[in-house]
């Protein structure tokens, strides 16, 4: 999502350094724009505010502006505290006096597209057309499949997991249903947390077609997650992470979303085929709760993923193949 803003600054003379949490480094390293990441070494949760200055101490004196792309006090805190003299972002979590230029954080109902929000860190206008990009090459594809231990000439990658939470997940089942409808293999992926719900996909299918289902989540890089996305014939996925690479790729993909919003976070690619009940035609009855932006549908019932067939996703991929 911030891969645009840091290609607007680099565009305009800027030498990039990211600061990073390690988990997501790896995406920064792929982005030729970007000089330098410094991986952060803060837990989730508390201020952590000994670690902050001494990290603040190392890197005092580096930089000539910091653009704080999260919203929270936390962020802010490392600039501040290095002593940097520009530092701009939204405001929010009580950081005005951290913050030197600060941009109006608008309402979540009224906030634009991620992309255009963080590339509004840059001052620039004209932000519509912005989208992420990432690259793989053939050879790199081909090394990660080697690694893996997969000599396929195709497959579909699914990517079934949310960190979010379960109603932001189309169900286990229906990924199941759709892999045994597929012509050719597919890759699970996802984190370590994710495996398990990879192995109620994986096992049922592998059950009447041995092999047709490879669970890796947990067991590659991000970069290799990266690259086998980028080799796949088309990644079926939730609103996620992983969601968001397949569009930077570039790739054939189908989006479901449930309780989010592809007004706010959409795959930006033009090979992207969304599905979402709350604009279906017809989809009765309507859904006044979406989105809710919930982890747990409040209602119990998470209609807007249950209801949404293997057979649509597959219409969806089928559409693909013919662009």
């Amino acid at each position: 999502m911030t891969e645009p803003l840091l290609r607007r600054l680099a565009a305009r003379g800027e030498r990039l350094t990211v600061a990073a949490l390690p988990w997501v480094a790896a995406v920064y390293r792929l982005m030729p724009q970007v000089s330098e990441v410094i991986e952060l070494p803060f837990a989730h949760g508390g201020l952590q505010w000994q670690a902050r200055r001494t990290l603040a101490r190392r890197i005092k004196g580096r930089f000539d502006a910091a653009y704080v792309c999260p919203n929270s006090l936390k962020s802010a805190l490392l600039p501040f505290l290095a002593g940097i003299q520009q530092r701009i972002g939204y405001l929010g979590e009580a950081r005005f006096g951290l913050l030197t230029q600060r941009l109006k954080n608008p309402p979540r109902n009224q906030r634009p597209p991620m992309v255009a929000f963080y590339s509004a860190l840059s001052g620039e206008r004209n932000l519509d057309g912005d989208r992420p990009l990432l690259q793989a090459t053939k050879v790199e594809i081909e090394q990660t499949l080697q690694q893996l231990g997969l000599p396929w000439a195709g497959y579909y990658v699914f990517a079934p997991g949310a960190e979010f939470g379960p109603a932001k997940r189309w169900p286990a089942d229906h990924f199941a249903e759709l892999a045994r409808n597929l012509d050719h293999p597919v890759l699970l992926l996802g984190s370590a947390k994710e495996h398990a719900l990879c192995e109620e996909i994986a096992t049922p299918v592998n059950a009447s077609q041995a092999g047709k289902c490879i669970n890796l989540a947990g067991k590659t890089t991000l970069v290799q997650a990266f690259h086998a996305i980028a080799g796949s014939l088309c990644t079926v996925s939730n609103d996620s992470g992983l969601m968001h690479v397949a569009a930077a790729l570039g790739v054939n993909q189908v989006a479901i979303f449930g309780s989010s919003s592809p007004l706010h976070t959409p795959p930006l690619n033009t090979r992207a085929d969304v599905l979402w009940l709350k604009t279906e035609p017809g989809y009765q009855p309507a859904l006044d709760c979406a989105p809710c932006f919930e982890r747990n549908c409040r209602f119990g019932h998470t209609r807007c993923l249950n209801d949404i067939s293997a057979h649509q996703v597959l219409q969806g991929i089928e559409r693909l193949k013919r662009l």
